[in-house]
């Protein structure tokens, strides 16, 4: 589940009015792309939209809805910032920033999309802004076009022609449709030692589903993680006699990561990875050194040298030598993210995609 969804629906299940604040439209050099999300509340704000004059003034404009909207149902509106002039931010360009003012009377629709996400099933929001009580209609949730499921946020502005000022245009009848894309991606984990434990702490942060696996007895999860308050939601843990089995029950197009402790349960596994081929990453950890010993044993097994090119050993981006866990947990991090951009080359380029409709 995307992080801003899972904690917006926390936040209105203990009944909290929050203030859902969303780049509607990212003009030249922005901070954040078009679809960006920050919740504001009362006393905190979760997330962030670029931070700076821009964030300051749109925490600013969110607890004042939220006094105002204890009056009048499904509050909402749209700003526009210009970046440079009016803020003083070096980026230049200008953003639209939609309000909308939720509370528990909202949970319904925000679980609904949370639940459908988790299934995998894009989904399109869609959300009215007019000065007339149409502004007043409920969020709707629909089917994307077919074809059309990758990640977008358009505003539909009706009033963009009609001479208005930017912030007056930005009130007038409009309408934000987003879709919303399951972004996690699977990450198959292999080792429960002191670096299995420190990736998994990194991948916390970031939009994956993590299955955690080791052999029976081993000391995994470590109690500090098992019991946090913030666990990982999609963090699972396998204790797995045979882990060849798991990789064989992995998802296609999976990203494989192994770490264990013995040498043996490691060639084991990459055979078993490499043979199957359809992974999207396969990283293993170890020296060049390492690397050579695995591509000539593994050659003599018979895995096509083609596979055996794709395995990336030593783990984590290039240009980071600390040998402490926490640096390989950052270095291997980054290069998941590296890996999954280029294996998914539109969901970036996607999001920030933005129109304006007359």
């Amino acid at each position: 589940m995307q992080t801003w969804l899972a904690d917006l629906q926390q936040l209105l299940a203990h009944g909290d009015a929050v203030v859902l604040v969303t780049v509607a439209r990212a003009e030249g050099s922005a901070p954040r792309d078009a679809g960006t999300k920050m919740i504001v509340t009362r006393d905190a704000t979760r997330h962030t939209i670029g931070g700076g004059h821009l964030e300051w003034k749109a925490i600013d404009t969110a607890r004042k809805l939220l006094r105002d909207g204890m009056r009048v149902a499904h509050l909402r509106r749209l700003e526009r910032f210009a970046l440079g002039p009016s803020l003083g931010q070096c980026c230049g360009g200008a953003v639209v920033l939609a309000f909308e003012r939720l509370d528990i009377g909202d949970l319904g629709w925000v679980t609904t999309l949370a639940r459908r996400l988790a299934h995998g099933e894009a989904t399109v929001r869609s959300v009215a802004f007019a000065t007339t009580a149409s502004a007043a209609e409920a969020v709707l949730l629909s089917e994307p076009e077919a074809g059309a499921e990758r990640a977008d946020c358009l505003l539909w502005d009706h009033a963009s022609a009609s001479g208005m000022s930017a912030n007056e245009s930005a009130n007038a009848s409009a309408l934000l449709t987003e879709t919303l894309v399951a972004r996690e991606f699977a990450i198959e984990l292999f080792g429960a030692g002191h670096l299995g434990a420190a990736l998994v702490r990194v991948l916390a942060t970031l939009p994956c589903r993590v299955h955690w696996v080791d052999e029976p007895g081993a000391a995994f999860p470590p109690d500090d993680m098992l019991h946090a308050p913030d666990a990982h939601p999609d963090l699972h843990f396998d204790a797995c006699s045979d882990a060849t089995q798991a990789v064989m029950q992995a998802a296609p197009q999976s990203y494989f990561v192994v770490m264990t402790q013995d040498y043996m349960r490691d060639l084991a596994l990459a055979e078993c990875i490499l043979r199957r081929g359809d992974y999207a990453f396969f990283g293993l950890l170890g020296s060049y050194a390492r690397r050579q010993q695995f591509e000539q044993r593994l050659a003599a097994l018979g895995i096509d040298p083609m596979q055996i090119a794709r395995m990336q050993c030593p783990l984590g981006i290039a240009g980071i030598a600390d040998k402490a866990p926490e640096s390989i947990a950052i270095a291997t991090a980054a290069q998941l993210l590296q890996a999954y951009e280029t294996h998914e080359p539109g969901h970036t380029a996607s999001a920030a995609h933005t129109t304006t409709r007359r």
